[in-house]
């Protein structure tokens, strides 16, 4: 039985860790790879500009980033060939074969191929589902949160939000809920930003 009083105060300090995490310019990255939870968790993180992982998760996305980076080079490098006429001079077989390769890239790392670096924190659906993710993300020190169902277990998560990891009204009130905190997060980052620009242009003024 999930307790909404515990829920309620999860998602406060879920809310101010996202803020935190973003205001210093950290990207969340959200994970949700059950049918129920694809098109939320897509939906949510493109409204925050956030990556997010919604098909099977890529074993070594994070303690192996550099090759995941090399496959985004790959797609890279794919685009560029279409874009300068060199996809063009290749055989129809060659070009079909191109194309599955660019499909599947896709499929598997999405916004993903946006990611330069290391995510800051990570957000899951379910985390019994992404056992992977959970330990590749503790191996490497990576903060996580997530919805955490009565199967599973809450420590193994640094923030657990207790709720229902099955039902699609329950994983679109939660991800509403974390990525206004990423919102927040972006808010306070602007006006941080706005402020230090601000200081110097000032400090310029003052010496003037």
């Amino acid at each position: 039985i999930i307790n909404l009083e515990e829920t309620i105060s999860a998602f406060e300090k879920a809310m101010n860790f996202v803020q935190g995490v973003v205001k210093k310019n950290g990207e969340v990255l959200f994970i949700g790879t059950k049918k129920q939870a694809k098109d939320i968790v897509a939906e949510k993180a493109n409204a925050v500009n956030m990556p997010y992982i919604t098909e099977r998760w890529p074993g070594g996305m994070l303690t192996n980033f550099i090759t995941i980076r090399k496959a985004v080079k790959k797609m890279a490098a794919i685009d560029r060939m279409k874009k300068d006429g060199t996809f063009e001079t290749l055989s129809k077989k060659e070009r079909l074969q191109v194309d599955r390769q660019r499909a599947k890239l896709e499929k598997d790392l999405g916004s993903v191929a946006d990611m330069n670096r290391l995510p800051a924190a990570l957000f899951i659906v379910d985390i019994k589902r992404e056992n992977i993710a959970v330990d590749e993300a503790i191996k490497l020190g990576i903060p996580t949160f997530g919805m955490v169902d009565t199967n599973s277990d809450p420590r193994r998560v640094d923030y657990a939000i207790p709720s229902n990891d099955d039902a699609s009204r329950s994983i679109a009130a939660v991800m509403e809920f974390v990525t206004e905190g990423v919102k927040a997060g972006l808010s306070q980052r602007k006006s941080d930003k706005a402020t230090a620009e601000q200081a110097k242009i000032d400090k310029k003024a003052a010496k003037a």
